[in-house]
């Protein structure tokens, strides 16, 4: 009856646990691998609790076949749970999987017990005598649980000098029945009932308290790892002997980090790709590997007392950032590109305008019976201004600069334009009263004017030009009218195009009209809306 109860407790405490874990919800294969570990401690005890309600020697040997089904679960189940625990490798995780083959191995040796008895000799109602391959399996399992137990010790001294309470814990919930199975099984006392499942229940209050109180299975660390080993960039960890002890999935499918075991290895296959010397305490590094950039950083993690226990590597693949730049790189190409030939149209085709047009004079006053020799050298001291004038605006188009001296007011700067216009008559009328609120607009109504002005003189055969700006309370508004022989069909190349983008920039707008045969007339208005003096 004492046995009954002692287990009925122990079976009483590792259920408790079972449904602890269950109730925090967690869904990871660290808390699956847990709770699989407890059901087979589980079905232990109940192997063990039927056993003492057992009468026949059929229901004995269903009773130790529950048992053994629990027994060759547990020490595999453990040792990949240590695994996980401790975040081992990926490389070493592959191996784990051979370890159901002992599980399943061990239960068909058991359930063909009748053909060999190898794993007991002998089975007569409760009395059984051990065969061979039952030593074999416990030494499996004993080999199991300690290397468990080490590989959790391993890791904590290694990566910060001291083991965690919980880690002590989960290792004495497994050490203390292993214990007692070994002192049961080397005949050092002798008991009716198997002992070692009963302190199972002292490792299930040992389990309740890491879970409680010392955050086992806690969720924020086990989210903070599988974030980690799913995020897009690579992480790699090396101990203070340089050698791996973490690689998150990204990191295993980049192909140059492949059989990468230690921290020179990692160095060494860097350089090799960067084709130089990369020291192995480098901070910040990129690579290119194939048409991928990589940058590459390295930091270090330290204990309390300030010591180096872990190097960590982190990889993020930039390549869409160099592809980025190239775009920006050609959009800025293009753009000054753009820019350049709107200033050569309109600069360098005004001025170019402007010679033809003297040079037509000069070839008039030339070709007369009596030519004005005065009148042609001003016409040849005008294009040579002009030339000169030209030559400064290609070199200050060219290094993206400009003579403003004149851009100090509408009025200025067109009367500028005004002023160079040679062999047609052109005036220029202002109303109202021009004050800085309309500084905003000068050089687009400048160059608006000078390339209005450049058409008439190049396609139109004006004799007269007529330039009207009005300073409005609301608005500026330019009229620009000549006599010329006009058009029926308005095209926009270049010209047009960029008064048109030039004003409606401003929120202003712009109206082309023409009739043939008699002249063309360009409409700007630009509003002050949000303009202060």
């Amino acid at each position: 009856m004492v046995s009954a109860v002692l287990l009925l407790l122990g079976l009483c405490g590792m259920l408790i646990s079972v449904t602890w874990v269950l109730r925090r919800g967690n869904s990871n294969r660290l808390t699956h691998l847990f709770l699989s570990c407890q059901l087979s401690i589980v079905l232990w005890l109940i192997s063990e609790v039927l056993i003492l309600f057992s009468y026949t020697k059929q229901q004995f040997w269903i009773s130790y076949v529950i048992g053994n089904l629990g027994i060759s679960c547990f020490g595999p189940l453990w040792l990949w749970l240590s695994q996980e625990y401790t975040y081992v490798s990926q490389k070493k995780i592959r191996f784990l999987w051979l370890l159901p083959l002992i599980t399943v191995s061990a239960i068909i040796v058991v359930l063909t017990n009748p053909l060999h008895h190898l794993y007991y000799s002998s089975f007569v109602d409760n009395r059984f005598t051990y065969g061979p391959l039952f030593y074999v399996y416990q030494v499996i399992y004993y080999i199991c649980i300690v290397t468990g137990i080490t590989i959790i010790c391993l890791k904590h001294t290694r990566s910060s000098s001291q083991i965690t309470k919980q880690s002590v814990l989960l290792i004495l919930s497994a050490a203390i029945p292993l214990g007692v199975n070994t002192l049961s099984l080397s005949g050092f006392f002798h008991s009716d009932v198997t002992l070692t499942p009963l302190f199972f229940g002292i490792s299930s209050v040992l389990i309740i308290i890491a879970l409680g109180r010392y955050g086992l299975l806690n969720i924020n660390s086990i989210a903070i790892r599988d974030t980690v080993n799913n995020i897009d960039s690579g992480v790699m960890i090396f101990d203070n002997n340089n050698r791996i002890t973490y690689k998150n999935k990204y990191s295993e499918n980049l192909p140059f980090l492949k059989n990468i075991e230690t921290s020179h290895e990692f160095v060494k296959v860097i350089s090799e790709l960067s084709n130089e010397e990369i020291h192995s305490d480098f901070s910040l590094m990129e690579l290119k590997y194939e048409n991928e950039y990589y940058n590459i950083k390295q930091s270090y993690c330290q204990n309390k007392s300030g010591d180096d226990v872990a190097r960590v590597i982190t990889i993020n693949n930039v390549t869409e950032y160099h592809e980025l730049a190239k775009t920006e790189k050609k959009l800025s190409l293009e753009q000054e590109r753009t820019r350049i030939a709107q200033e050569m149209h309109d600069s360098a085709g005004h001025t170019f305008t402007m010679i033809s047009s003297l040079a037509r004079i000069l070839k008039y006053d030339a070709e007369q019976p009596q030519p004005d020799i005065k009148k042609m050298l001003e016409s040849i001291s005008e294009i040579d201004g002009l030339s000169r004038s030209g030559v400064t605006q290609l070199r200050c188009t060219i290094n993206n600069l400009r003579d403003d001296e004149f851009m100090t007011s509408v009025t200025k700067a067109v009367q500028t334009v005004i002023t160079a216009v040679r062999g047609v008559d052109i005036e220029l009328c202002t109303q109202g009263n021009e004050d800085k609120r309309y500084s905003f607009c000068i050089k687009e109504i400048y160059d608006n004017c000078r390339e209005t002005i450049t058409n008439a003189l190049r396609y139109s055969d004006a004799t007269r030009i007529d330039v009207i700006i009005k300073f409005l309370d609301t608005a500026i508004e330019m009229y620009i009218l000549d006599n010329g022989k006009g058009c029926g069909d308005i095209s926009e190349h270049n010209g047009l195009r960029g008064i048109r983008e030039r004003t409606e920039a401003l929120g202003g707008s712009v109206r082309f009209s023409s009739v043939k045969g008699e002249g063309f007339n360009t409409i700007v208005k630009i509003p002050l809306k949000g303009v202060e003096i």
